[in-house]
C-alpha cells in the first residue's frame, strides 16, 4: 500500500482547492437573504441563514412554529453509487434536513424527495427511496411524496442528483433559540458516525485523488475497507433530542454540517456571547487524522470543514452537564463536554474560540 502525492505533496490542501468555496457561499447567502425579505410574511419569524426557516402557523391554538429545511447528500453521493450503497444515501437525505430542524426543538413531521436521474433506473430509485424510508420511520416522520425527474440531455445517463425537504413544528413556547444561553453553561458534543455528509469533495481528494486507493482498500488505521467508512450515514439525533426534553434544559443546540464545529456553533448563540472548544476533549475518528496527514490539512481547514466526530452540539447548564452527558452516551454513541459559553463584548457576533 502506498501514499504518493506527487511532486507538492507537503502542500496543504484546502477545501477551496478541493472546489467547494465556503466563504462564497456564505457571501451568497447574503445575497439571497435580501431577496426572500421581499417576500416576507407577517407570520415569518426567521427566514434565510438558519438552520431551518421558521413559520408562525395562522390561528394556531397553542401557537405553533413550523420549521422547513432543504438540503442534499453533496458529492458523497458519487462514492455511494459507485458502491452500489444508494439505500445509504436515501439515509443520509433524511439525516440532513431533520437534523437541521431538531435543533430548535422541534417535532418532524413530514419529508419530500426530489431525486433527479440522466436516465431511470427503477432498482436505483427504488434503493434510495427504500433508505429515505427507513430513516424517516426512524425519525417518526411521514414520507408525504416527492419528485422523481429524468433530464435527458440536461445529465448524462449515469448522472444523479437528491435533495430532501423536512418540516416539522414545535409549540412557541417551547422553541430553542439560544436566548437562554449563558456565560458558564457546557458545549456537550454528540458523537458523530463518521464525515456525515460534508466535506467529501476534500475527503475524495485526499484519499482517493492521489493516493492509489479505491472504497475497497483497507487502511491499517481504519476499522472497516475505506469505502464502508467514508459511506457510513449520517446519524439522526432525534431520538436523543426527544429522551432529554423535559430532563434537561436545552438551551441551545447546533448540527454540525458545513463550516463545521468553528461555523456551526457560533450560528446557535446570542450577541455577547462566544463559545471556547477545548481541542483534545472528545475521541476523533481515525479518518479524520487519516485525511488530516496526508492532505495536509491545516488544522484551521479541518475545523471548518469536517464534524471531526462530533455530529450535533447542545448548550446545557453546568450543573446539567454530567448527567446529560451520561444520558446520551448510549443513544449517540458518545458525548462529551467539549467546551464552554463565555461572555463576550455586548452585542458583539458570537464566535468559536479553539484552546
Amino acid at each position: 500500500m502506498t501514499e504518493s502525492r506527487g511532486d507538492d505533496a507537503r502542500r496543504p490542501v484546502t477545501y477551496r482547492a478541493a472546489g467547494v468555496d465556503i466563504d462564497a457561499a456564505e457571501s451568497l447567502v447574503g445575497r439571497f437573504r435580501a431577496l426572500a425579505a421581499s417576500t416576507a410574511r407577517p407570520e415569518v419569524v426567521s427566514g434565510v441563514g438558519g438552520f431551518a426557516g421558521m413559520f408562525r402557523v395562522p390561528g394556531a391554538q397553542p401557537e405553533t412554529i413550523l420549521l422547513a429545511a432543504a438540503d442534499g447528500v453533496g458529492t458523497k453521493l458519487l462514492l455511494a453509487r459507485e458502491a452500489g450503497r444508494l439505500e445509504g444515501a436515501g439515509r443520509d437525505l433524511v439525516a440532513m434536513n431533520v437534523n437541521d430542524i431538531l435543533v430548535y426543538g422541534a417535532e418532524p413531521w413530514f419529508f419530500l424527495d426530489y431525486l433527479a436521474m440522466g436516465r431511470l433506473r427503477p432498482d436505483q430509485a427504488e434503493a434510495v427511496v427504500s433508505g429515505i424510508a427507513a430513516a424517516c420511520r426512524e425519525a417518526g416522520c411521514a414520507l408525504l411524496g416527492g419528485e422523481t425527474a429524468e433530464l435527458p440531455g440536461m445529465m448524462g445517463p449515469d448522472d444523479m442528483e437528491l435533495a430532501g425537504f423536512a418540516v416539522g413544528g414545535v409549540a412557541a413556547g417551547d422553541l430553542i433559540d439560544g436566548r437562554s444561553v449563558e456565560p458558564g453553561d457546557v458545549i456537550v458534543g454528540l458523537a458523530s458516525s463518521g464525515l456525515h455528509s460534508n466535506g467529501f469533495s476534500l475527503a475524495r481528494r485526499v484519499l482517493l485523488a492521489g493516493t492509489g486507493w479505491t472504497l475497497a482498500t483497507e487502511i491499517d488505521e481504519l476499522e472497516a475497507p475505506l469505502g464502508t467508512v467514508l459511506l457510513e450515514p449520517t446519524r439522526l439525533y432525534t431520538g436523543a433530542v426527544k429522551a432529554a426534553r423535559g430532563r434537561f434544559s436545552l438551551r441551545a443546540m447546533a448540527h454540525i454540517t458545513g463550516g463545521g464545529l468553528t461555523d456551526n456553533v457560533a450560528r446557535t448563540l446570542p450577541p455577547g456571547t462566544r463559545a471556547r472548544l477545548h481541542a483534545g476533549s472528545w475521541p476523533e475518528p481515525p479518518i479524520f487524522r487519516l485525511i488530516r496527514r496526508l492532505g495536509p490539512v491545516e488544522e484551521e481547514e479541518m475545523r471548518r470543514t469536517f464534524n471531526l466526530g462530533i455530529g450535533f452540539t447542545v448548550v446545557v447548564p453546568a450543573a446539567q452537564a454530567q448527567k446529560f452527558c451520561a444520558a446520551m452516551a448510549p443513544l449517540t454513541g458518545g458525548a462529551w463536554p467539549i467546551g464552554v459559553v463565555e461572555e463576550a463584548p455586548p452585542d458583539s457576533k458570537p464566535e468559536v474560540i479553539w484552546s
